[in-house]
């Protein structure tokens, strides 16, 4: 049983690696801001939606950056953006982390690629859906939803599967993830 000192270790180990990813994603959005908002978005950040793959961290600190970054957007689209944006982060997260933990009879790539769906489908219908409304003038048509709504998923997917899938195994063969947080054991 852990004891007190261990306990606190763990605690303020999970609070540091989630403000580091919180800052490492505002740091690889804003700067690339004309690429990372807007229908077609391709948002550096999101390749580190593979990290609750590797530690439960990842999902207050990826929550906490996508908020961050919405907020700070030169081209700031108001509380819907900021609120609903993070809201699919932390949706997709959470769900990146269930399904890979879940997923026991599923080994190796095809986990992975399976458990990064969420951070794509999730971002696609939820983002892509309301940037129709807060980008369009004038009356919202059904297609233009699902042209937006497919734009998300194809950028998304490319950050994610093409960037963030070799990220992954790249901090997989350093050792990330391969320890509980605190505990040394696997």
């Amino acid at each position: 049983m852990p004891g007190h000192h261990e306990k606190r270790y763990r605690k303020t180990l999970y609070i540091v690696t989630s403000a580091a990813i919180a800052a490492i994603y505002v740091i690889l959005t804003l700067p690339f801001a004309q690429i990372a908002f807007g229908p077609v978005q391709f948002r550096l950040a999101e390749c580190m939606t593979v990290l609750p793959i590797l530690m439960p961290a990842a999902i207050p600190g990826l929550t906490i950056g996508c908020f961050l970054s919405n907020l700070l957007n030169p081209n700031n689209l108001g509380p819907i953006d900021i609120i609903f944006g993070s809201l699919a982060t932390l949706l997709a997260a959470v769900s990146t982390r269930w399904i890979f933990v879940s997923m026991k009879r599923v080994t190796g790539i095809a986990k992975d690629w399976i458990a990064l769906l969420p951070p794509v489908i999730l971002n696609a219908l939820i983002v892509g859906t309301y940037l129709t409304f807060l980008l369009t003038t004038g009356p919202v048509l059904g297609t233009v939803i699902l042209m937006n709504i497919g734009y998300i998923a194809l950028s998304q997917a490319v950050v994610i599967y093409l960037i963030g899938f070799p990220l992954l195994l790249l901090l997989r063969k350093s050792g990330v993830g391969k320890y509980r947080e605190g505990t040394g054991k696997k």
